[in-house]
């Protein structure tokens, strides 16, 4: 993507503008983002598509100021009649199963994908919303249909209120107050609390997130991952203690115990690429419902594009795709940083990969990590 482009979605500013201005310091608003936009998804569909297994999707409704949340599968059944005011159907990861939401992800890929994460779409009846809320993570909320009135402000207290299901803050103090429709969009920075209530009903909003790896949690991950590590019989070191003396408080971990171990996460940690390589398998495992359908065997790689539920990242010494990482350099290195980052190859590009790589990517088609186009003849 070129950073010094203008672009509609952003007001007129580059991408490199708006990160360096925006991104995690203030919020922006768009008029017609992207103009004439429309729901990319009809009604129907995303309700068929909240029914599904493995779609995560939630109904959130308030009735005389009582909040009440059910978690997916959602079926068209459970869902109130459209008349009634005051409930909300969001449906997560919409990007996964569509191809139309899948391509307006990529509009932001002016942002790292180790952070881009999904796209929800909340569907509303009038006066629908989910409560006065701030998120964790930057978000762009994209009015797809009906309007949708914003109150949005930074807090003194982000103390939330225990006595509903939803993490609504127990007060809330709006600064400002915006009016989105079709093709608008805001830009928030994490814990800019907000509220969107829908007017009219008929109302949807496309939300743009991106992951936030929290501290313990990476650190839990990569280490579970460096344990994996295989080690050679001659890297293999036993805890010993020949001069440990005899104790009378058996129950005592010993101070020689504690150096060894840290001494495990010091050895461990120094191993060469160990953790980058952790790190980028850990940034593109699926998510727990995503799962894969096996392609065609043994197709001529014509030209090929990358499913849409693939994650797929480099760094300087490997490539890392669906949670498996392989070490990469030269042309074939290239060459798969640039399906990375197109997400496609064209017959050109394929036309110069080596036998190993052609391997590679035909049994990545075989998984259904990749898929096979057949180039059609211009007439």
């Amino acid at each position: 993507m070129d950073t010094k482009q203008a672009l509609a979605l952003l007001a007129g500013l580059t991408p490199a503008q708006f990160m360096r201005q925006h991104w995690q310091k203030k919020p922006l608003l768009v008029r017609q983002a992207i103009p004439g936009f429309k729901a990319l998804l009809s009604r129907p569909e995303l309700f068929a598509l909240a029914a599904q297994e493995g779609v995560e999707s939630r109904l959130v409704q308030q009735q005389a100021g009582v909040w009440t949340l059910r978690h997916g599968p959602v079926p068209r059944r459970a869902l109130p009649p459209l008349q009634r005011p005051d409930w909300t159907l969001l449906v997560q990861g919409v990007d996964l199963h569509h191809d139309g939401i899948h391509a307006l992800l990529q509009q932001f890929r002016f942002v790292p994908d180790a952070r881009l994460d999904d796209v929800m779409i909340s569907y509303a009846s009038a006066g629908g919303g989910v409560g006065p809320h701030f998120d964790s993570y930057d978000v762009f909320l994209l009015q797809a249909q009906g309007r949708r009135r914003w109150r949005i402000g930074r807090q003194k207290s982000l103390t939330l209120r225990d006595d509903v299901p939803m993490k609504i803050l127990a007060q809330f103090e709006p600064e400002e107050e915006y009016i989105l429709e079709p093709g608008d969009m805001l830009y928030l920075p994490p814990r800019w609390a907000h509220d969107g209530i829908a007017e009219g009903g008929d109302c949807m909003t496309y939300s743009v997130g991106f992951r936030v790896p929290e501290r313990v949690d990476l650190a839990q991950e990569l280490l579970v991952r460096l344990a994996d590590e295989d080690e050679s019989e001659t890297e293999r070191l036993l805890y010993q203690d020949p001069k440990q003396a005899a104790v009378t408080e058996a129950a005592e971990i010993p101070t020689q115990l504690h150096d060894f171990a840290r001494q495990a996460l010091a050895w461990a940690l120094q191993q060469p690429q160990t953790l980058e390589r952790a790190l980028g398998e850990y940034l593109t495992e699926p998510k727990a419902n995503v799962w894969f359908e096996p392609g065609p065997q043994g197709v001529m790689l014509e030209q090929v594009v990358l499913d849409r539920r693939t994650r797929m990242m480099y760094d300087a010494e490997h490539i890392f795709i669906n949670g498996e990482s392989y070490r990469a350099g030269g042309e074939d290195a290239q060459l798969m940083r640039q399906l990375a980052n197109t997400r496609r190859l064209d017959g050109q590009a394929l036309a110069s990969a080596s036998d190993d790589a052609l391997e590679l990517l035909s049994s990545w088609c075989d998984a259904g990590w990749l898929h096979p186009q057949t180039i059609t003849p211009e007439r």
